[in-house]
């Protein structure tokens, strides 16, 4: 497992085998991926695929680039990929005062085709009127030397590949077993992943507003564990964020506090990991030092858990290597 990025301003892991790499998440930019798998000793070029956990910006801002550039499919559940393709290709609204030029000009088009004995459809004028109203081409930033194809600036959710997943259900790149399962988060079909491949488990838990039965049987036998630990609460709520953020990063479809890590490391964690990374730590509600203290708190008082290592991802830089 190589993070190479966590927190809100984007997340990224590689998980790999001695014969297959998979790319979790891509929610930095192309080129800031590419400079971080570089810094971690990692090969751009020997990814096999990306595998999404949501469609939320932190997770997929380098995503199209990426793969494009890569050539290799992205591995998403439907409903999250039709969110992804959505936010990719935005409508514009028109304003009243457009709204209402469009209806002159498609009443002047109408008079027109009366004029020449073939009145048009009205389905015929509307559908060129919102093809015209949609998205622009969008140009990305991270490549400005080796410009797309037109199609791809047209499309900006074109991808080489595309593959659907069903949370709760195992299946396998290259030598990777993976299964999903389904994390509460606001996001339309979030998921988080265990993989197994050579006779260790190594398992991605971040992004959920708390812990459900069904999270905490896919985290048992784990090896490696990254978990969230994004907040401290007396930190969020004396913090800057607005009252609404507030109430959405608590909520049960927001994010894990150090507090409720440290609860499941304390009741629920069966203890067979080396390693426990805790990942998407807020940089405005929350300082490693206190999420580290919370998680060696939980595990201290069970002799057994004490030869868990923990580590802290990082937003800025990536860790060094976990290899089993």
């Amino acid at each position: 497992m190589t993070v190479l990025a966590s927190g809100s301003k984007g997340n990224s892991t590689v998980i790999s085998s001695s014969r297959t790499r998979v790319l979790v998440d891509a929610g930095l930019s192309c080129r800031e991926l590419m400079k971080r798998m570089a810094i971690a000793g990692e090969d751009p070029a020997a990814l096999d695929a990306i595998l999404i956990t949501h469609e939320h910006q932190d997770h997929v801002a380098g995503l199209g680039v990426m793969a494009r550039k890569l050539g290799i499919p992205v591995y998403f559940t439907e409903p999250t990929h039709r969110a992804w393709v959505r936010m990719m290709t935005p409508r514009r609204t028109l304003s009243y005062a457009e709204w209402m030029d469009q209806v002159q000009r498609e009443k002047e088009e109408r008079a027109r085709a009366a004029a020449q004995g073939a009145e048009p459809g009205i389905c015929d004028s509307m559908s060129a009127a919102v093809e015209a109203a949609s998205s622009e081409p969008v140009e990305d930033p991270d490549e400005p030397e080796t410009p797309e194809p037109a199609r791809v600036k047209a499309d900006p959710a074109s991808l080489p590949s595309v593959e659907y997943f069903l949370s709760g259900r195992q299946f396998s790149i290259g030598d990777i077993e993976i299964t999903p399962f389904t994390i509460p988060h606001d996001a339309v079909d979030p998921c988080g992943f265990v993989f197994e491949a050579e006779g260790a488990r190594m398992a991605l838990a971040t992004d959920l507003g708390y812990m459900p039965p069904n999270v905490k049987m896919a985290l048992k036998k784990i090896d490696v564990l990254l978990l969230e630990s994004n907040h401290d609460l007396e930190m969020l709520k004396d913090g800057p964020y607005p009252w609404s953020v507030k109430q959405r990063v608590l909520s049960r479809v927001g994010h894990l506090s150090n507090l409720a890590t440290a609860e499941f490391l304390e009741q629920d964690y069966d203890g067979s990991a080396s390693f426990i990374v805790l990942g998407h730590l807020s940089e405005s509600n929350n300082a490693p030092e206190l999420a580290r203290l919370a998680a060696e708190q939980a595990l201290s008082g069970h002799p057994k858990l004490l030869g868990n290592r923990i580590l802290l991802a990082e937003q800025g830089s990536p860790l060094e290597p976990i290899c089993l």
